[in-house]
């Protein structure tokens, strides 16, 4: 399936300076996040990627353009050091389409200009650009195939360490709990879409606060819940601790390199009363 990633936003939040890379190109390693999550994709079978790009979008096609494979593959050099013969390679199976959509472009603008690149397919899957998982995305895509909903998204924990503070009428505090504990879900920006995601999104519209909350206000939208590795890289503090586990070997978003997660069990029947069906919660 064709893998749409939105590049082009500005990453204010994790720039280090006013000529600071797009936040995709921001490195783990000695690869921007972008590779990592275009390796994990890859891994599942999807080498065809539609890049949206905006800021820096400059710097994200140099990088490809320019792209080393003796970086992170072994190799054999020989004829005075002339020659290079691959052991292994990344990129050979990827197709990669670079569009500009625009610096201040809201996501889901962005996933309309790219529409035309979608050709026939009629289910693709998008990615934020600076999220990492390790969740099962085949097994994700299958689940979604069977239906007839236009498109889902990963439910995950916050990762947050805020906490919310709850305030009584008289100004009391009546306790403090932290974000991540909390019964809630986050979107995660892992997507798996059909093209009718499309009927959904106007001009100028934001893919998930317009177009997949009027999906979802028709009944046409799914929420996959996974409990397993997630990561966003909003943050140089994240981006910190993504570096930490990269370092430390076996990063658990390298599915290429070991298991993938698993989705939790569904929701079991909840026991109907005498006379009344029963229904899963």
């Amino acid at each position: 399936m064709k893998v749409v990633l939105f590049c082009g936003g500005l990453g204010m939040r994790i720039r280090s300076g006013p000529e600071s890379l797009p936040k995709p190109m921001t490195p783990i390693g000695s690869r921007p996040v972008l590779w990592h999550i275009m390796k994990y994709y890859a891994h599942f079978g999807h080498t065809e990627f539609v890049l949206c790009l905006g800021y820096g979008a400059s710097a994200v096609k140099d990088y490809f353009l320019n792209y080393q494979e003796t970086h992170t593959n072994d190799f054999v050099l020989s004829k005075g050091c002339r020659e290079v013969e691959l052991l292994s390679t990344d990129v050979s199976e990827w197709r990669i389409t670079f569009v500009d959509t625009g610096i201040d472009t809201a996501i889901g603008e962005r996933l309309r200009r790219v529409r035309r690149f979608l050709d026939d397919d009629d289910v693709f899957l998008a990615n934020y650009g600076d999220v990492l998982t390790d969740a099962p995305m085949n097994q994700i895509i299958d689940d979604f195939l069977a239906t007839d909903d236009v498109g889902s998204l990963l439910a995950v924990d916050p990762q947050d360490s805020f906490h919310v503070v709850r305030i009584g009428a008289d100004g009391h505090l009546r306790d403090i709990e932290p974000v991540a504990d909390m019964e809630m879900r986050i979107n995660g920006g892992y997507f798996v879409l059909r093209q009718d995601i499309f009927d959904y999104l106007e001009e100028g519209d934001d893919l998930v606060m317009d177009g997949c909350v009027r999906a979802a206000r028709a009944g046409r939208f799914r929420a996959v819940r996974y409990d397993g590795f997630w990561a966003p890289m909003d943050t140089l503090k994240e981006r910190t601790e993504l570096e930490k586990l990269y370092l430390g070997g076996r990063p658990p978003w390298a599915v290429w390199e070991h298991e993938p997660g698993t989705l939790p069990d569904p929701p079991a029947l909840v026991a109907p009363e005498v006379g009344l069906p029963a229904v899963v919660p």
